[in-house]
């Protein structure tokens, strides 16, 4: 569909002297053209039926900006528009979408036009559509208009379906050829290969302009570097023809590559890591200006760049490579690379269009660099907020999870907490700050504070909540919050629970039924009231699972929550011994779809082991501390200890290596305090090994190929778990990992 330098003679004629039409681009400009002048529109443009015929792209468009950039380049079928209506149809369609408007107000389209479409429709054959664009201040298209439309739309299916049967592909390219109606405007850039009709002075300006407005369409509402790249590839990476795209940042004096796409793999392992030194093109292109490099010249000599180029990347033919500086905020932020499969010109249209479609991906990377940042600030926030590490007794076990909103709004005030009491009692607490701010996380820590200390002091669940209520009120901040308080006697299995207007938890019993620990409502915390908190004590039965959650959890449009929740609960029932770690995935993950994120969202889950009279549970707990060498020595003994004691001494062995590679494991690469738990049952061992790196051990997101996710484990010893191990999982919290794993006792 494009063409350069001066066109032949588009036309020929057949044996029976008729003069038919040879090229696609010509054929479709035709009947645009034709539409255009007798229908009085501002644009016309033709669509085709994609290779799946499930969606239409814009083939060639016909008009004056701004209306020609506002025909959109692909259309679903399952859109309100006229095109779609007329493809589906096969009658003429024109789209006039006027809300009826109250008294004193005006409802306008989004664009001023009115959309007129026709089938282009051939012995049974379906091409597409034909669409005109008028003012919406002209009158609307009469019946002999939508007939004069038709009759064009009949003429170019006609003239496609030779076009067909000579074997040309009736298809639209991959960017539409955009025409401007102005044809005789000497300012108007001629001829440049691969844009437009060559023939036609401005259809290659106007052509180039389509993917700039599109990358800036995409580019506006990329939130992350991912879909800045997939922007890039459409708008920047296919129009010029490029074989590989990559966005590259320079941090600590190295590049490292943001994204990349097309056959990047050479490239990206050549510049992911490289020195900013003065011989990298790349590098050489953060200074702000675009670099140009060509392998071979066309006649085969070395170019005068030859030697810097290799320098970046070896040469394999002959290859073309462009270095753009990406600039957002007055400052380059990063490059954008491009590699041609051969050397090739760059007018200065071409060279003019760059630069202005590096200043759109500048833009867009800067932005989703703050927004990473701002992300980082308040997930840090959270995160010290937040416990980082659950306090267990020897007959509760517990394990959490903090699920954050959408990308938009991934600050919230959600907050859970374990807080172990003397007398083997331990408080349960969940609870909810309005709002999705700095504010609401703010707010979540003092009330997690105050909860806390009351709860330390002896005071019951009620009073508990009573007397944070009020230092809500006194700290002066509109906000309210709801919260879930549980206080339960490990020794008899006495639970006392007290709501601020918050859901009740959920009971999972032994024999599989889920109820529901009933309280009073009581109001949130921070609305004004004389009336004490009223809490309701329950029996929990041993082996029963309690959740506590807040609200977030269960999708907005959910339509029976309560049911939903009992499911969520339910999971897994069938294990003896529910894993609490994969049970809170399985709730979170399952909770709601993640376009459904809304809120964030909290899940306690708290599995009761006994009550007085029973036999004392078998369980263990060190605690390591950070950068302690000795720590995996202690990780060993403790582990012997424990099964000496419990009269299995043939486990030691294979549970002390496994011990030994977890706790090196999480010492070297999350850098904190490290927690061991071990526990025994009837029939196996469990260990729990948890830090605060909520990184699970997954290749990099930069290895290319299978050999390097193979490779990715950088001495984790995962192997050897997963070799001794029954089963083992990496369950990120928030708030760091529980690395867990279960072995069979032998003979039981």
């Amino acid at each position: 569909m494009t063409s350069s330098g001066a066109a032949p003679d588009q036309r020929r004629r057949n044996e029976s002297g008729e003069t038919r039409e040879t090229d696609l681009g010509h054929t479709l400009h035709r009947a645009t053209s034709a539409a255009r002048r007798r229908l009085n529109a501002v644009s016309a443009g033709v669509y085709l039926l994609d290779e799946r015929r499930d969606a239409l792209r814009l083939a060639l468009a016909d008009g004056s900006p701004p209306s020609l950039f506002t025909l959109p380049g692909r259309m679903e079928l399952d859109v309100p528009a006229a095109t779609v209506r007329a493809v589906l149809t096969g009658e003429t369609a024109v789209l006039l979408d006027r809300d009826p408007a109250g008294p004193g107000r005006e409802h306008h389209l989004r664009y001023p036009y009115i959309a007129a479409a026709a089938p282009v429709v051939a012995d049974g054959r379906r091409f597409g559509a034909l669409t005109v664009l008028r003012l919406e201040t002209d009158d609307a298209f009469t019946a002999a208009e939508r007939t004069e439309l038709r009759d064009v739309a009949d003429r170019l299916a006609v003239a496609l379906a030779r076009l067909a049967d000579d074997g040309v592909a009736v298809a639209a390219g991959p960017m539409p050829i955009m025409v401007p109606p102005a044809r005789d405007d000497p300012r108007a850039p001629g001829c440049v290969p691969g844009w437009g009709l060559g023939d036609i002075p401005g259809s290659a300006g106007t052509s180039m302009m389509f993917p700039l407005r599109r990358l800036a369409e995409l580019a506006n509402r990329a939130t992350t570097i991912e879909e800045v790249t997939q922007a890039a590839r459409y708008c920047v990476m296919d129009p010029l023809s490029a074989r590989a795209l990559a966005l590259v940042s320079a941090v600590e004096g190295r590049l490292w590559v943001l994204g990349h796409s097309g056959a990047s793999s050479d490239m990206a392992r050549a510049l992911h890591g490289a020195g900013m030194d003065d011989r990298t093109p790349a590098a050489e292109a953060f200074r702000g200006r675009p670099v140009f490099l060509t392998g071979h010249s066309p006649t085969g000599s070395f170019s005068a760049d030859e030697s810097r180029a290799e320098l970046y990347l070896p040469l394999t033919g002959d290859r073309q490579f462009v270095d753009l500086a990406v600039g957002g905020g007055g400052r380059v932020v990063a490059v954008c690379c491009l590699e041609f499969s051969g050397p090739r010109g760059f007018p200065p249209e071409e060279r003019a269009l760059l630069g202005m479609m590096a200043g759109l991906l500048g833009a867009a990377v800067r932005r989703v660099e703050l927004s990473a940042q701002q992300r980082a600030m308040s997930e840090c926030l959270q995160r010290f907020l937040l416990p980082s590490r659950l306090s267990d007794l020897p007959r509760l076990a517990t394990a959490a999870r903090y699920r954050p909103a959408g990308v938009t709004t991934r600050v919230g005030g959600d907050w859970y907490d374990v807080i172990t009491l003397p007398g083997d009692r331990a408080v349960l607490v969940v609870g909810d700050v309005e709002g999705h701010s700095v504010e609401s996380t703010a707010v979540m820590g003092q009330m997690r504070t105050a909860v806390t200390s009351y709860a330390v002091e002896g005071h019951r669940p009620a009073a508990v909540i009573d007397r944070t209520g009020r230092l809500l009120a006194a700290l002066g901040t509109d906000l309210t919050a709801t919260c879930c308080v549980v206080s339960l006697d490990t020794l008899d299995g006495t639970a006392e629970v007290a709501l601020a207007g918050h859901p009740p938890p959920l009971v999972r019993r032994p024999d599989g039924s889920i109820g529901v620990l009933a309280a009073p409502a009581n109001l949130p915390l921070g609305v004004s009231t004389a009336d004490a908190c009223q809490a309701r004590e329950h029996h929990i039965a041993c082996g029963s699972v309690l959740m506590l959650y807040t609200d977030g959890l269960v999708g907005w449009n959910a339509p029976d929550p309560q049911v939903r929740l009992h499911a969520l609960l339910g999971a897994g029932s069938g294990a003896p011994t529910p894993d609490l770690e994969q049970l809170a995935d399985l709730v979170v993950e399952d909770g709601s779809a993640p376009q459904q994120h809304r809120d964030d969202a909290v899940v306690l889950l708290a599995l009761y082991g006994g009550a007085a009279g029973q036999e004392e549970p078998r369980v263990g707990s060190l605690h390591i501390q950070r950068r302690d060498l000795l720590g995996v020595g202690a990780a060993r003994a403790f582990v012997q200890d424990q099964l000496g004691t419990w009269g299995l001494e043939e486990m030691s062995e294979p549970l002390e290596l496994v011990v030994s590679e977890i706790v090196t494991n999480a010492l070297i690469h999350a850098g904190s305090d490290v927690d061991v738990r071990l526990r025994a049952f009837d029939d196996h061992l469990r260990l729990e090994v948890r830090d605060s790196d909520s990184n699970p051990p997954i290749p990099s997101s930069l290895s290319l190929g299978e050999e390097e996710n193979a490779e990715a484990e950088h001495g984790r010893g995962l192997l050897i778990v997963e070799a001794l191990a029954d089963t083992w999982s990496s369950s990120p919290n928030g708030q760091g990992k529980t690395v867990s794993l279960t072995l069979p006792i032998s003979g039981r």
